[in-house]
């Protein structure tokens, strides 16, 4: 009752400070769901959604009586039947009760769902018995994740440090038994807290979701009372933090359906986790059917939404499975063995880590301390690298990712040596067999190091800053003033090359007149012309992004509910123009798009002149081949692909030999017909380049390929992009290293980025942000900044979320000032002599901190050729000319080889960053080299 009159206080305030009619009547219809008002007024629309599935079943009955109770009118939504994001409702708000399986279709679907507005409620180890993909997507999504069960019923009170004002409630606290839930991301708060050593969090909440430490609706974990507390407020706090005019609002392109009689809610009886991964996008899962439980009790239940009979993949997509191939998992408290390679790639993880660490804190200090070419003596002396004790600038207190909101804050001195500590002793807990202890510990260094990052100071140089900009974003943009939006959060961000998805499943983004139709999606604007222009504006390059021999998609068919089936416009116009597996399918079994077949002479003319539509009546910077490549197979279990009208006839007349009868058993017939297809792909690289480029010479033409190894790579996708680099075909190789954490992308990416077959061309890692939290992201950054690498790609704009938004803008965002930092791609020159600027301000930084003494004719030696270097890079970006060029390069390669020596002091006590200046040195010769192909610089 005291709460009740509480409540109605505030209703009476907020109506006393209202001041126009409609806004008092939104707020009433948003305070009568919760139940604040009389139950009377409960007549509007569910806001609420709640999820049933195989681990709540048997807590189903207390979950919906504390429902009901609560007065909040809700829908049930089947675990099950969930597919997409549109199977997660269109009402606003998600409550998912101590759900600990999800599949990966299922998580990514959440992650969509979420971007759209809606906001989620969870309680319970959720997701925490699901793949591992699926639980670090869950962490990102949650703010946190299930860290342990306490053994006892304990206290959960206000947190000390500031807290949200919604959840300052007495109603709130009480006993409850439950688990630690462990904050693992920035823009996360922890409202309250467990009244026991260190004072754990038991609830996380973000701006878009809310995290209860105990499984909700359950008499042995908590009072019904605290429970619809909790449930009421957070509701409340989501639904009152929109603008009134947004509350009632549904979630774009989710599913009506929400009965309002009760009915039973299908679940599949089995294992949990049977459904098999998913990929980025896959959406299909592997699994049986069983027969189907009824819940105890429900309230209302959707009808489910038909779906189109789209077949799913069999298995992961190759991504993915390249990611498995390389990963590094640490399961917190398993004592499984751990091997001697293992235990090695632990150590070295560790000690990489922390590397990256103190990498970032040396950019950002020697930036600080020498504003204007000059170093401050009294703000230099606070830092020596470990070698005694690092500190910040006073002036400018650099804040870690451990002092954000609800994180614990930890002397970066202390989390470094403690770290070093556990790396030096994993060997001997290993060797004692101490596996448990092993991991915990390398975990704990882990998440602590992470959080030790600077991430509100400017630490980048001028890089390729690229991101993907998809088309789900630039439909949901809507008109120029939309896509104007995106372009100024990208720019704020510091992201400089926009890859902008201009053919999408066959069809343009842009009224054509090669293709004949649109993207149906788009109505009444061309985002590509906007596009081009928001971009240069904002001194960002666009390139346009098509997508070469991938010719529809099942995904877009059901988007615009078409037949599954349907082949993309141009091969529905064009059937003879398609290519097709040894079975005769058009789509691969397991796969989602039909492919063109490179043979055909007319689909390369074709695509040519759409190409050539693209970079003269727009002015890109830049075009960039994506799906460049045949369909997935393996010739091994006897799934092949290529066998389109035209290259069946053109094989068949150099060989004698129809491809259709042949096998990988005939090595020699087989091996030519690999080289054929390869082939194909080769010329219309080489193609496409002599003919754009005689239109547009100054035209950057990149591709999106896979990391496989090459050999392999040739026998599944026919793609072979060393070949392209090395004949000068592209400027810019973007390999999707896609990975769940930075050990598994620097296995992935290493080897690429260190190879000696690209010529003069530029490579750039691609790395995808779904599933990624925020400061893992970041750490993914670093150590592309630390390797021998002039920027990065980011996949895709749709996961661009806020708290990235704040990071980049932090640690890569412009700074106002007159002149505008170059791009690598289109002013190598210039790029190469501000990082050698940059490069020198933090040995100049070390050196001065640094008390050991040194001879003086030795820093006197380093000075004198760095000098050298500078002068002839400034030059050379000022005036470029081949005579220019050979000086500098001259200057670099005399540099380079006496580096070692002039270093070896700083090799003994931090040989991580040595390499890594190194491996700086490799960005600008690599830069040299672009340049002189780009501008076509030769010496006489």
């Amino acid at each position: 009752m005291v709460n009740y009159q509480e409540n109605q206080k505030d209703i009476s305030l907020k109506v006393k400070e209202a001041k126009r009619l409609f806004i008092l009547s939104c707020e009433i219809v948003v305070l009568s769901f919760l139940s604040i008002l009389p139950a009377t007024a409960a007549t509007e629309e569910p806001v609420l959604s709640v999820v049933y599935g195989q681990e709540n079943v048997n807590q189903w009955r207390g979950i919906s009586d504390r429902l009901q109770t609560t007065g909040v009118k809700y829908c049930v939504i089947s675990l099950n039947d969930v597919k997409s994001g549109a199977d997660w409702g269109d009402r606003r708000v998600l409550f998912l009760p101590n759900v600990e399986t999800l599949t990966p279709t299922q998580a990514i679907a959440l992650e969509d769902w979420m971007s759209k507005g809606g906001r989620l409620i969870a309680s319970g180890p959720v997701g925490s018995l699901s793949s591992p993909g699926v639980r670090q997507l869950l962490r990102s999504l949650l703010g946190g994740y299930w860290g342990f069960s306490l053994s006892d019923t304990e206290q959960i009170q206000a947190a000390k440090t500031r807290i949200p004002e919604w959840a300052n409630q007495t109603g709130l606290f009480g006993k409850v038994r439950g688990g630690v839930v462990i904050p693992n991301d920035m823009g996360t708060e922890s409202p309250a807290v467990w009244n026991s050593k260190d004072s754990p969090a038991a609830v996380v909440t973000t701006e878009r979701s809310t995290f209860l430490g105990w499984r909700w609706g359950t008499d042995t974990a908590s009072a019904a009372e605290l429970d619809n507390a909790w449930l009421k407020t957070t509701i409340n706090h989501y639904l009152t933090a929109l603008a009134p005019s947004n509350r009632t609002k549904k979630i774009p392109g989710g599913s009506q359906s929400c009965s309002t009689t009760v009915a039973a809610a299908p679940l599949v009886q089995g294992s949990r986790g049977a459904e098999g991964q998913g990929s980025r996008g896959a959406g299909g899962q592997g699994g049986s059917s069983s027969p189907s439980l009824t819940p105890p009790k429900t309230a209302t239940a959707p009808i489910p939404r038909p779906l189109p009979m789209v077949k799913p993949p069999s298995s992961q997509e190759a991504i993915d499975q390249l990611e498995q191939a390389v990963r590094l998992d640490v399961a917190p408290n398993s004592n499984e063995p751990i091997d001697n390679n293992q235990a090695i790639a632990l150590q070295q993880e560790l000690e990489n880590l922390i590397g990256r660490v103190e990498s970032a804190h040396l950019a950002v200090l020697a930036d600080a301390a020498n504003v204007g070419e000059t170093i401050s003596e009294g703000e230099g002396k606070q830092f020596s690298r470990n070698l005694n004790t690092p500190q910040s600038v006073k002036e400018q207190p650099t804040q870690l990712a451990s002092t954000k909101l609800g994180a614990l804050a930890i002397s970066k001195d202390q989390v470094l040596a403690q770290a070093r500590l556990i790396a030096k002793n994993l060997p001997q807990l290993i060797a004692q067999k101490n596996y448990a202890l092993a991991r915990q510990q390398w975990l704990i260094a882990k998440t602590t190091l992470w959080q030790q990052f600077p991430v509100d100071r400017k630490l980048a140089q001028p890089e390729i800053r690229a991101v993907w900009l998809d088309r789900g974003t630039i439909v949901r943009a809507g008109s120029k003033a939309g896509l104007a939006q995106i372009f100024d959060r990208l720019a704020q961000a510091g992201i400089n090359t926009v890859f902008f998805e201009t053919v999408n499943a066959g069809y343009p983004i842009y009224p054509s007149q090669v293709a004949k139709e649109q993207n149906p999606l788009i109505r009444g604007w061309n985002p590509l012309e906007e596009a081009v222009k928001l971009a240069h504006e904002r001194d960002m390059e666009l390139h346009a992004w098509v997508w070469t021999f991938a010719a529809g998609n099942q995904r877009h068919n059901e988007i615009l509910n078409l037949n599954p089936n349907y082949p993309g416009p141009v091969l529905a116009a064009h059937p003879d123009w398609a290519n097709y597996d040894n079975l005769g399918n058009m789509i691969p079994v397991g796969q989602t798009k039909p492919f063109f077949d490179p043979a055909n002479p007319e689909v390369r003319q074709y695509l040519l002149k759409l190409y050539e539509e693209i970079v003269t009546k727009y002015k890109v910077d830049g075009l960039q081949l994506d799906y460049i490549r045949y369909p997935f197979q393996d010739p091994s279990a006897g799934r092949t692909y290529g066998y389109g009208k035209a290259a069946r006839a053109q094989f068949q007349k150099l060989t004698g030999v129809d491809p259709v009868n042949i096998s990988p058993s005939q090595a020699d017939l087989w091996q030519k017909w690999t080289k054929f297809r390869t082939e194909q792909v080769d010329s219309f690289v080489a193609q496409v380049s002599q003919q754009l480029r005689q239109k547009q010479p100054n035209l950057i033409l990149s591709v999106a390929v896979f990391p496989l190894p090459e050999l392999e790579r040739i026998q599944k996708i026919q793609q072979n992009w060393e070949t392209w680099a090395k004949r000068g075909d592209v400027d810019l190789i973007v390999p999707m290293t896609y990975a769940l954490d930075t050990s598994r992308f620097q296995r992935l990416a290493q080897p690429w980025i260190a190879s000696k077959q690209l010529g003069a061309t530029l490579l750039v890692p691609g790395i995808r942000l779904l599933s990624l939290p925020t400061i893992g992201a970041f750490d993914q950054l670093q150590l592309v900044r630390d390797l021998p690498v002039s920027g990065y790609a980011l996949f895709a704009a749709e996961n661009f979320n806020n708290d990235l938004q704040k990071l980049f803008s932090n640690t890569q965002g412009r700074i106002q000032s007159t002149t505008s930092e170059p791009i690598p791609l289109s002013q190598p020159f210039q790029t190469a002599a501000i990082r050698y600027t940059a490069l020198q301000r933090e040995w100049k930084f070390v050196f001065q901190n640094d008390q050991r003494p040194r001879p003086s004719q030795k820093i006197s030696d380093f000075n004198n050729q760095a000098e050298v270097l500078r002068s002839a890079l400034n030059q050379l970006a000022a005036s470029p000319s081949a005579s220019k060029l050979l000086v500098a390069r001259a200057s670099l390669t005399r540099f380079q080889s006496q580096f070692r020596v002039l270093m070896s002091q700083e090799i003994k006590s931090n040989s991580y960053q040595v390499k890594v200046w190194e491996n700086r040195l490799v960005t600008i010769e690599r830069l040299l080299r672009y340049g002189e192909r780009r501008l076509q610089l030769r010496p006489l």
